[in-house]
């Protein structure tokens, strides 16, 4: 069903347009990722994003939308709106938009059907209008999911409409729409290439290469900071380009970089003690659990973490990790003296090669002059011995956010003594 573009496109880029559909997010309930996630996507196979809108889930303005982006655009892709609620209205949108009726597609009836007897459940008649497509258009198949995509050309354009759950989306568009877009004939090819860091500030690494940000510059390099990890994007026209630069800012950065593209602390450091034949424990206060998580979201971890413990009252502190209560009652159990114990005794209790430990202030409140909302202490054991490491995360922070750079901070301990780095 796909149209080779080359023809229309000889002297340009070829152009995009993505529309997000939902109320929950021109209300501001949920934020829009997947728009992002598409651009940059669309990005490293060389097309130019023109248009971004986000619709609540009204059919006119969703048709008026769809219309305009074709009208500007070689595709348009849509995202959100293909479930079976009445609220769901991005199909009868797309219809309206090309001018067609609805039709029910048989093959999508049964792969939607096969998707409910997979998970043993029967299927509501209500989901079977998620089969319909508009009549010269075809369908795109969810392979998670019981919302499968559109596909149908108007006005020089071809319409992908794809499901708003990010890992349907994500999974469909890969699968289906990438491949169909990327074989698009183009005069340009962008590549793409994320450095991402960690250990120091946003505006410290952008200092150590502020050359290679040089507004006008080829290759573009530009900075962003999420939650702490740094990433730096760099946007060229070859692949030598972008590696070149991707080599310099590693240079210039050295061990704060830990990985490319969607690579996680947690993926480095997992990384990092399979090459060492490490094992490693974990003793959380603040963070509850939070640090044993990140380590077991990594595949195969179970080769280097054998477990941890949460000891979030005095009690456990004492009967788990032998912390003395009466030290915990006289000087409170944030302190580098709990902290270092606590990480010794889990080493010692698990018979692992290191152990981190955490204990602080995630507040809002519990929060004093001297042990300020923010205040976390760690401690790392090893065969070298204990050490101990305060950090004032920041009283300004949420109770999550706390508790998730803390977690950072102790991957990055963890990552720095792997390295045998002082930084």
């Amino acid at each position: 069903m796909f149209r080779p573009l080359g023809q229309r496109c000889m002297l340009r880029s070829v152009k995009a347009a993505i529309i997000s559909i939902g109320t929950e997010l021109t209300s501001g309930l949920t934020v829009d990722t997947n728009s992002a996630w598409l651009a940059l996507k669309l990005a490293e196979i060389g097309w130019d994003v023109g248009m971004h809108m986000t619709l609540p889930d009204d059919q006119t303005a969703i048709a008026d939308a769809v219309r305009l982006a074709a009208a500007q655009s070689d595709a348009v892709l849509v995202n959100g709106g293909l479930g079976p609620t009445a609220d769901d209205l991005t199909r009868d949108a797309i219809a309206d938009a090309v001018g067609q009726p609805l039709r029910r597609d048989p093959e999508l009836m049964q792969q939607i059907e096969r998707h409910f007897q997979h998970m043993g459940r029967p299927m509501p008649d209500s989901n079977m209008r998620q089969a319909e497509v508009p009549e010269s258009g075809s369908g795109i198949e969810n392979t998670c999911g019981t919302a499968p995509g559109i596909r149908v050309a108007s006005s020089g354009a071809m319409i992908y409409a794809i499901p708003g759950v990010p890992r349907e989306m994500k999974v469909m568009f890969k699968l289906s729409v990438l491949p169909e877009l990327a074989a698009t004939d183009q005069t340009t090819r962008t590549v793409v290439r994320t450095i991402r860091c960690y250990g120091a500030g946003e505006a410290e690494m952008a200092e150590q290469v502020a050359d290679l940000m040089t507004p006008g510059r080829e290759p573009i390099v530009g900075i962003t900071a999420k939650h702490a990890i740094i990433s730096f994007r760099v946007i060229a026209k070859s692949a030598a380009a972008a590696d070149a630069d991707v080599a310099e800012i590693r240079r210039r950065l050295g061990p704060l970089v830990f990985g490319e593209e969607e690579t996680q602390l947690q993926d480095a450091v997992g990384q990092m003690l399979l090459e060492h034949k490490v094992t490693v424990s974990v003793a959380e206060s603040c963070t509850g659990g939070m640090l044993g998580t990140c380590l077991t979201d990594v595949p195969g971890s179970s080769a280097y973490f054998l477990g941890g413990v949460i000891t979030y009252a005095y009690d456990a502190k004492t009967d788990l990790l032998g912390v003395p209560r009466d030290l915990m009652m006289r000087d409170g159990a944030v302190s580098g003296e709990v902290a270092g114990m606590m990480a010794a005794a889990c080493r010692e209790r698990f018979g692992t090669d290191l152990a981190v430990s955490v204990t602080g202030v995630a507040g809002p409140g519990g929060g004093t002059e001297e042990k300020p909302v923010g205040l976390v202490w760690f401690g790392l054991a090893s065969s070298d011995g204990v050490s101990t490491h305060k950090r004032l995360i920041g009283t300004h922070l949420t109770r999550w956010e706390v508790r998730d750079r803390a977690c950072k901070v102790a991957l990055h301990l963890l990552r720095r003594h792997l390295l045998g780095n002082s930084r």
